[in-house]
């Protein structure tokens, strides 16, 4: 039923991401209430519950060979539908240097939160790949 050997190596690092922060958004929410935009805080919580199901069932369907078009599709929906919460986290951590000033331990935060928006395109790249029959 699952299969690993078929899938691309980009595509079983997401899929373990994916697992992993789905994981922790059932287990966890309140560690992203923080990274809603405030926009859509009015249901921060069903959109942290409904995002984590997500992550799990993209994940689980990446190893299925059967529903692993769909899932790749899925993934790289969900990938681009996350974008404004990285750059929300990526905005706070900006703002959090110009309120408290400078730490290395918040600068380390901030490249982190930066550099996570872009790294959404290989992660999308690789699931897309994985969207194409082998």
């Amino acid at each position: 039923m699952f299969s690993l050997s078929t899938l691309p190596r980009g595509a079983r690092g997401v899929a373990a991401a994916l697992l992993g922060s789905g994981t922790v958004h059932l287990t966890r929410p309140q560690v992203f209430e923080p990274f809603i935009p405030p926009a859509l805080r009015s249901h921060q919580r069903e959109l942290i519950y409904v995002s984590g199901v997500a992550e799990i069932a993209c994940a689980t369907g990446l190893l299925i060979p059967a529903v692993r078009r769909p899932a790749a599709l899925a993934s790289a929906a969900l990938l681009v539908a996350v974008l404004p919460g990285n750059v929300q986290m990526a905005v706070d951590a900006h703002q959090r240097i110009q309120q408290k000033g400078s730490t290395p331990k918040r600068e380390a935060i901030r490249a982190a939160m930066i550099a996570r928006v872009p790294l959404q395109i290989p992660l999308i790249k690789a699931v897309l790949r994985a969207a194409k029959p082998s």
